[in-house]
């Protein structure tokens, strides 16, 4: 009885995975035929199917931007990097979509900043970790030639080697654990409505706050919210920083969080 049961299961499983499997398929083809709409909702029914994949966040970002939804395209690309940094398409992608974005916030990182992320884009939170581990077996070898060794010469090739060795390995252990939060952190979110006014204050009274646009795509970091369940036209509010510096406030439902 056991063994019909266990059989069963492994066969509804198969039969679900090929289900998946066809289902992305016949999106892929519609993509193909230019029938976007139909690509759009085979690529959905396969993520409630199948499960979030860095493909198939990609896929949709491709597809959301041919029928010209940009917000969702950017999303989309966000969520494929946050699954996995080293997703190049993705990427080049989404620096294509950014860059046709009129009146987003200039990007106001520092160079080292974004050479920082640069990196960290590079490889995976798997990557990453066998990086640091393999960083420290050499770091491991250069201290037994320092102590080990009687010429001169090899025990500083040792120390210093070491002390190099060290600082990469702390770097690259840094890098490795912001790449692994990164899939657990939702505090970023992305304009996905044609237009939010970023306000000064939270309320809709024009009297009371000052507005500036901000066009669909654009990327906020999520530092505060605020319900207002009595206000008819706005239940929630997210107080967002803009690049490094400026914060505002604006309606929680124009976004949604990567």
């Amino acid at each position: 009885m056991n063994k019909i049961l266990l059989f069963a299961i492994a066969l509804l499983t198969f039969a679900t995975s090929a289900l998946a499997g066809t289902t992305v398929q016949d999106a892929d083809s519609a993509y193909s035929r230019r029938d976007f709409a139909s690509a759009l909702s085979g690529y959905r029914k396969a993520l409630d199917s199948e499960g979030s994949s860095s493909d198939l966040y990609y896929n949709l970002g491709n597809t959301y931007y041919r029928l010209g939804n940009v917000g969702q395209a950017v999303l989309f690309y966000e969520r494929a990097l946050k699954v996995n940094p080293a997703n190049e398409d993705a990427f080049a992608n989404l620096e294509f979509v950014r860059s046709r974005i009129q009146g987003s916030p200039e990007d106001d990182t520092t160079f080292l900043g974004k050479m920082h992320q640069s990196i960290k884009a590079d490889m995976t939170p798997d990557a990453w970790a066998w990086t640091a581990f393999m960083l420290f077996v050499l770091m491991c070898g250069a201290v037994a030639l320092y102590l080990f060794t009687d010429r001169i010469i090899l025990r500083k090739v040792g120390f210093f080697s070491a002390l190099i060795l060290l600082a990469v390995f702390v770097y690259v252990i840094t890098v490795a654990y912001q790449t692994a939060n990164a899939v657990d952190d939702d505090s970023y979110a992305i304009v996905t409505s044609p237009v939010t006014n970023l306000r000064s204050e939270p309320t809709t009274d024009a009297k009371d706050a000052k507005t500036v646009p901000l066009p669909a795509g654009s990327k906020v970091e999520i530092v505060d919210s605020l319900s207002t369940p009595k206000d008819t036209k706005v239940q929630m509010w997210y107080e967002v920083k803009i690049n490094n510096n400026s914060r505002a406030w604006m309606n929680a439902a124009d976004a949604e969080r990567i």
